[in-house]
């Protein structure tokens, strides 16, 4: 047994074993530059998203940023409506249905999110743009690191990096201007005048992005996020991911194009090894599903280009199921995908019918604590409350109380003054409700106090408290 712990055992190819550290650290990945199919869906899902990431900030609704969590505020602005911490159960609805999600694309296409829409894998292609741009293609970029320093590869590194901050640092100022203020935020750091906790996560942030894009990125799909971990949990034979179809490609080796290889006991792999060059994980899928893999079908791209080149049928890789490769096909309709669909669409009617019906004004009565159960003046009962309102609606409205109660009692309510709240206030106002004595026939009974916008009744609020009389 080795003496370097932790280790990994390994049977290398002539039967011996050898042993590694697991901390070691990793060569850098040289990746090949491929055009496909699946090249170009992850550019039209990719795109959309970083358009939607850097550019909603800067949109106007009814004269506030589109999307803002003003956390001083503890206020969030999404569109049209404004949250608050009262609607903190909302937040969780949503991560209750992310996960639900999660599971059901998992189950049905595999890691397709890792692949194609996560953030590590869009900005990571995002700085390997901006390295084949400025170093050139994999060949060139080996080339270029292996040579001593001189005047063209600083120029070319300082190219590449300076590139790599402009979108680390687009990408910090989007990200805390959803949070400050985008506008405020680049008049604030433009003048040397911003917040220093924006300042620090503006620059956190810049560096986050810098470094794990630029060269961290396989090993945070590897080792530091979970999903790559337990997504073995969610997978079942007839889940479509990327396989290799070791019954056709075996016995893999090179060859000439137009001979006859089948006579020779080979397979459709040549054993070019563009699989493994295009990957950013730098896996080799034909030997099977591996936890790094994040579906992003570049192999499939690459070995489709080269089946073309040797006139070979494509799909030597390809997106299909365990079942597909040995039974031939792929069982779709199966009680775990609409176990998870069932659950998903129904908590997202839910979800939205919450969202559809949320009242933009919320009322809060409590009973003064301060003061007697009742009071008796001039012949009424009297209550007092405490009535909170908060406007959450995106404008401002005049608002009044009135109150309901037992048929057959005559109900007076007085308070100090008009309430006239601005979008997004909130206001505790003190009330006074009156009874006349002999109307009273049970010692407490129910009330509905009611809070409404003058300009606008259909925006209101009703609050059930008890009103509290003399023993009868």
């Amino acid at each position: 047994m080795s003496d370097l712990i932790p280790t990994r055992e390994e049977q290398e190819g002539d039967g011996e074993v050898r042993y590694r550290m697991l901390y070691e650290s990793e060569d850098k990945i040289y990746t090949r530059h491929i055009r496909g199919l699946y090249t170009r869906i992850r550019k039209y899902t990719g795109l959309p998203l970083l358009a939607a990431f850097f550019f909603i900030p800067w949109i106007n609704i009814d004269g506030h940023q589109a999307v803002h969590f003003d956390l001083p505020e503890r206020k969030f602005h999404i569109l049209w409506a404004t949250f608050g911490p009262q609607d903190g159960f909302l937040l969780a609805w949503i991560l209750i249905m992310s996960a639900f999600a999660l599971f059901a694309v998992t189950t049905w296409l595999g890691r397709v999110w890792c692949g194609f829409t996560c953030p590590q894998t869009v900005w990571t292609m995002m700085f390997m743009w901006a390295e084949r741009v400025c170093q050139g293609d994999r060949a060139k970029r080996m080339k270029l690191d292996a040579a001593p320093m001189s005047a063209e590869k600083a120029l070319r590194k300082s190219a590449t990096y300076a590139i790599w901050i402009f979108i680390a640092l687009a990408t910090a100022l989007a990200f805390v201007g959803y949070f400050y203020g985008i506008r405020d935020l680049v008049v604030d750091l433009a003048t040397f005048d911003a917040h220093p906790q924006g300042v620090f996560w503006v620059g956190f942030f810049t560096l986050a992005t810098f470094f794990n894009a630029g060269f961290m990125r396989e090993q945070v799909c590897k080792y530091m996020c979970p999903y790559a971990r337990f997504q073995s949990v969610m997978y079942d034979r007839d889940t479509l991911a990327v396989y290799y179809d070791a019954r056709r490609g075996e016995t893999r080796g090179p060859r000439k194009k137009g001979i006859d290889y089948k006579s020779e006991g080979m397979g459709d792999c040549i054993d070019c090894y563009w699989c493994v060059q295009v990957c950013p994980v730098d896996i080799d899928i034909r030997d099977g599903m591996q936890y790094e893999c994040i579906n992003c079908g570049l192999c499939v791209d690459a070995c489709n280009s080269v089946m073309d080149k040797m006139a070979y049928p494509r799909g030597l890789i390809r997106f299909t199921s365990e079942d597909e490769l040995e039974t031939g096909k792929t069982n779709y309709l199966r009680p775990r995908l609409f176990g998870y669909a069932f659950v998903l669409v129904a908590m997202l009617a839910l979800f939205t019918h919450q969202v559809a019906t949320r009242s933009p004004i919320e009322a809060e009565v409590l009973r003064d604590r301060g003061a007697r159960l009742y009071r008796e003046y001039r012949g009424d009962i009297q209550n007092v409350y405490t009535v909170k309102i908060n406007n959450m609606d995106q404008a401002a409205h005049e608002f009044r109380i009135r109150v309901e109660g037992k048929p057959g009692h005559e109900y007076s309510l007085r308070m100090p003054r008009q309430i006239y709240l601005e979008a997004g206030e909130i206001y505790a106002v003190p009330i006074r409700v009156s009874v006349p004595k002999e109307q009273l026939q049970d010692t407490k009974h129910d009330i509905d106090i009611i809070v409404e916008a003058v300009d606008k009744p259909e925006l209101t609020d009703r609050h059930q408290t008890v009103f509290i009389g003399p023993k009868q």
